[in-house]
């Protein structure tokens, strides 16, 4: 049975959580504050004067479960209630069922799991919800009725396992660019074309490249939310997630190379264009990208996900826990995209209308 790390107020003993707003660990119940080192001090020294209980229970019930439901997922025991908790063996934090007490699993964040940093949540669930209210407002093709009777079936403050990837680039490219200038006469209208060929070599370090480790969110929605300050990244304390839910890796860092090294060569490619300026026209003839001293580090990354439904529909919001960045697409009110399609053709006929009579006249 893994170990489930539970944590527990020293002055009450009810179980705490972190506070994104006070920065520190709470208790709900008397309102106190920690410090994580302390909380942990506290953990160890309570685990340290426990007795183990030897004494098992013969349980006579068919516990032959298949194969695959055996390989996806795990079942733990709440250490407050005894209630069972039921997750995949991706799960790193969740909550009991039961009591609602929010719990670690240990055995999913150590040895090669243990993540290196952690950027821990900045945002409440309030503001997550306020986020949305934002990201609607002013959308004129909105469904009204999901205005008026929208509601959020789900909210969860989750940590996303990431790969931050360090390494070098050394580039050289080469463009053709031309400029143009024109003059007349009396008789002619003459274009000059100028063609340059330019050269371009350099290095440029990249630092904290960010690809997405868990195959249960989806890439393109993790990377809308970016970027994160990585300046605010912390040493990986477990005292972090309790309170929110949390996935370890199931993507391997070797398996995440190849995305880290395509964001990383389109960034230079983009970075090197924009030094060719003043030209009309600019064609990159060709390029070489080497890129060197590669490391990585493993990470997680606080994110809102708020799903909602309307017209039978699921529709998956993002907000970044640290910075409040939104991101998720909306309905669309077919009646009111048709209607202002053709009032804006009536008002384009009507201009097209009226230029035509006083050309003609």
């Amino acid at each position: 049975m893994a170990q489930l790390l539970e944590f527990k107020c020293p002055s009450c003993g009810g179980a705490i959580n972190f506070d994104s707003q006070a920065q520190r660990m709470k208790c709900p119940y008397c309102d106190t504050e920690f410090e994580m080192d302390a909380v942990m001090q506290h953990e160890e020294a309570l685990r340290s004067e426990s007795v183990k209980d030897d004494f098992t229970w013969d349980v006579q019930a068919d516990s032959n479960w298949q194969e695959d439901e055996l390989n996806n997922f795990a079942a733990y025991v709440c250490q407050s209630c005894g209630g069972q908790i039921v997750g995949d063996f991706t799960t790193a934090a969740t909550s009991c069922p039961y009591c609602d007490n929010p719990v670690v699993i240990a055995g999913n964040i150590s040895g090669d799991l243990r993540p290196d940093y952690i950027i821990p949540f900045k945002l409440t669930k309030e503001q997550a919800k306020q986020g949305l209210r934002n990201h609607i407002k002013g959308k004129r093709l909105l469904p009204k009725q999901f205005k008026d009777e929208n509601h959020i079936d789900k909210i969860r403050g989750m940590y996303v396992p990431f790969w931050l990837f360090d390494t070098k680039a050394d580039a050289k490219f080469r463009y053709r660019a031309t400029q143009t200038s024109t003059w007349s006469d009396s008789n002619y209208i003459y274009t000059k074309t100028s063609y340059y060929s330019i050269l371009r070599s350099g290095n440029i370090d990249f630092s904290s490249v960010p690809v997405d480790a868990s195959s249960q969110m989806a890439d393109d929605l993790m990377e809308s939310i970016e970027p994160y300050n990585v300046a605010e990244l912390t040493n990986f304390h477990a005292g972090f997630l309790a309170g929110y839910l949390a996935d370890r890796y199931d993507v391997p860092a070797d398996q995440c190379i190849e995305r880290a090294n395509h964001r990383v060569r389109q960034s230079t490619e983009n970075q090197f264009r924009s030094t060719v300026r003043g030209y009309a026209t600019v064609v990159q003839e060709n390029g070489n990208i080497q890129l060197s001293d590669g490391k990585a580090n493993y990470v997680l990354y606080p994110v809102w996900v708020l799903n909602t439904s309307w017209g039978g529909e699921q529709f998956t919001f993002a907000m970044n826990g640290q910075t409040g960045r939104f991101i998720g697409d909306l309905p669309l009110d077919k009646k009111a995209y048709w209607k202002w399609f053709g009032l804006i053709a009536l008002i384009v006929a009507a201009l097209a209308y009226a230029a035509a009579w006083l050309f003609l006249r």
